[in-house]
């Protein structure tokens, strides 16, 4: 396993549309582990593809609470293609935060339950409801796959705001804005 780097927003790879994974294999397998250390170390709750460069349909995310660094607490998932075939009407509404756009939140209105299906690193398939966290992470991380932020919920003017702030951000970390 080895951890990589996360693309920051303004990129144009965070807004395209990500391929299918056509071979569930053992460099997808090593490419989630890779997300998955990533992502703790970051840390964060979920991460797609596509905030490591990769054109493919695969997110990982674990919403188990986390306390001391206590690893038992973990819950990692692995889904490969996921798609959402059922919403709620019922909605929710979370403090939204993106790996690829540091330390700036947002209230995002998504589905309190959402049904996914997706393969997981075997390439069994699975059709599984999530609620709460869990449902408004896997839909944040689909939106990535889709080539959406959580931004894109938000009003042009905050939009733009946001984006001017990750521009001077990237320039200060010295990366390309």
């Amino acid at each position: 396993m080895s951890k990589r780097n996360i693309i920051l927003h303004p990129d144009p790879r965070l807004k395209r549309k990500c391929a299918p994974v056509e071979d569930v294999s053992a460099k997808i397998g090593n490419l989630a582990d890779d997300m998955l250390e990533t992502m703790y170390d970051a840390p964060g709750i979920g991460l797609a593809a596509p905030q490591i460069g990769v054109d493919a349909r695969l997110l990982v995310m674990d919403c188990a609470a986390r306390e001391d660094g206590d690893d038992s607490l973990l819950d990692p998932r692995v889904l490969i293609n996921p798609e959402i075939t059922w919403s709620s009407e019922a909605t929710n509404v979370y403090e939204e935060g993106c790996l690829s756009i540091p330390d700036i939140f947002a209230d995002v209105t998504r589905p309190e339950v959402v049904r996914v299906s997706y393969l997981d690193q075997s390439g069994k398939a699975h059709e599984d409801e999530f609620e709460g966290l869990w449902a408004t992470c896997v839909q944040h991380e689909i939106d990535h796959l889709d080539g959406k932020l959580f931004i894109d919920y938000l009003s042009a003017i905050k939009r733009t705001m946001i984006t001017n702030k990750m521009k001077k951000l990237k320039k200060e970390r010295g990366r390309v804005a």
